[in-house]
């Protein structure tokens, strides 16, 4: 059956009949349309309510079913599950309140996953700017709250990386002059365009050292033109989706407040 756009309150609906026809040899048989029949049923819809149609009946049965469940998730979603201070946007030229937020939590949550399964620590969380879809505004934060923000099905991996590919990431963002989520990396930039003081949780970048960076399983694969992740020496699935991760922090501190820490400054 093939539904058609909605044109002045009806919506068409054309059923195909397919005839087909065995041709029967020796070897195989073949199927040949043969004849092709069509049945055009008119839907007249009034406020987006079926109100004259033989499939009425039916479209109701499935909104019954449908709307437990439908309430269910709409009531869960609802839910207040903490409250922001203040609004907490994406406003910033290197750093913004909602990228900072996001970095700091996905570091701390998926710190506490990695050091019990691998006995590791996770040393900088590097997230995509872009990924960041909504704002958290001043007042109750909801689960719905958390959709928002990050809508899609990502999940936080951690990449072993080498000294060099650190260096990389911080070649990568002063190009891309766009304020990523960024947790445990600091650096400055001077007149030149060029970094320094570069320090990782308050040591100095050591060449020699792999580091652990929680991202997403998209930038990960090398999304955003990340391609510094692909060269990873290790990787680490935590099964642990992003938006979960805003979830759970929501449930577990009421009161929401940004971070304005400067992580990365230019001369």
């Amino acid at each position: 059956m093939v539904k058609l756009k909605n044109y002045n309150g009806v919506v068409k609906h054309f059923v195909l009949l397919l005839t087909f026809t065995a041709v029967i040899s020796c070897a195989e048989k073949k199927y040949v349309i043969t004849k092709i029949e069509g049945k055009e049923i008119g839907i007249t819809v009034v406020n987006s309510e079926v109100v004259d149609s033989s499939a009425s009946q039916q479209t109701q049965q499935i909104e019954n079913f449908i709307n437990p469940y439908r309430d269910k998730i709409d009531a869960d979603l609802s839910a207040v599950l903490g409250n922001a201070t203040e609004s907490i946007d994406k406003s910033g030229e290197w750093q913004t309140p909602m990228g900072n937020f996001l970095a700091d939590i996905t570091f701390e949550k998926s710190n506490k996953v990695f050091q019990m399964r691998e006995k590791k620590a996770i040393d900088i969380c590097l997230l995509n700017h872009g990924g960041i879809r909504s704002i958290i505004p001043k007042g109750n934060v909801t689960a719905r709250t958390a959709y928002e923000i990050m809508p899609f099905e990502n999940s936080a991996v951690v990449i072993g990386l080498k000294g060099e590919q650190i260096s990389e990431i911080i070649t990568f963002i002063i190009s891309e002059k766009k304020p990523h989520p960024l947790k445990g990396l600091t650096f400055a930039i001077d007149k030149n365009n060029q970094p320094k003081s570069i320090m990782i949780n308050g040591k100095t970048l050591d060449d020699t050292k792999v580091y652990y960076v929680v991202t997403s399983d998209y930038l990960s694969n090398g999304g955003d033109n990340m391609i510094f992740f692909k060269k990873g020496v290790e990787k680490y699935n935590l099964d642990y989706k992003l938006r979960n991760i805003i979830i759970d922090y929501f449930k577990e501190n009421k009161m929401i407040v940004p971070n304005r820490d400067i992580r990365i400054t230019k001369e």
